[in-house]
């Protein structure tokens, strides 16, 4: 792989990685109170799994973005692809996944009597909606980033017939 084919997925695994960091830093950081019949009750994002789950894969996924960045170009190949392939089902099973408990959360479930808890903690719902679209990022560029790396392989393979 020549310097220029190999310049864009450092581009792309950059973007992804900081996407990443900053969907899991916001969502770690996210927490609000509320007071409801003189209690307060505070939510935070590890009062959900799902959301633990979502700031687990995208912290792994910082991390195998930055392990990435130091793989020699010539030496990227198949077992990358299939790395980025596994990363971003990952990135997107948990994105999924914290999109179905944010839409919970703001809208509710009047069938099972949930109630929306936006309108009480409202800080925390902006601070999961910033963290879902930094995820929401991440996915996309992942997605590029395999279909780049992808078509650098077929490239190759026709190259060399």
């Amino acid at each position: 792989m020549n310097k220029s084919q190999w310049i864009p997925i450092v581009c792309l695994r950059i973007i992804a990685m900081i996407a990443t960091f900053v969907a899991a830093i916001v969502m770690v950081t996210s927490r609000d109170s509320a007071k409801v019949l003189g209690m307060t009750f505070e939510a935070k994002y590890n009062n959900s799994p799902t959301l633990k789950y979502f700031v687990i894969v995208s912290i792994i996924t910082t991390i195998y973005s930055l392990g990435a960045l130091f793989v020699p170009p010539r030496k990227t190949g198949r077992h990358v692809i299939v790395l980025d392939l596994i990363v971003m089902s990952f990135l997107i099973s948990s994105f999924s996944a914290a999109v179905g408990v944010g839409q919970l959360g703001k809208q509710g479930n009047s069938h099972a009597g949930w109630l929306p808890i936006c309108d009480q903690v409202p800080k925390f719902c902006n601070h999961v909606t910033v963290a879902l679209i930094a995820g929401f990022v991440s996915v996309i560029i992942y997605f590029l980033l395999i279909l780049y790396s992808l078509n650098n392989v077929l490239n190759l393979v026709v190259i060399k017939a």
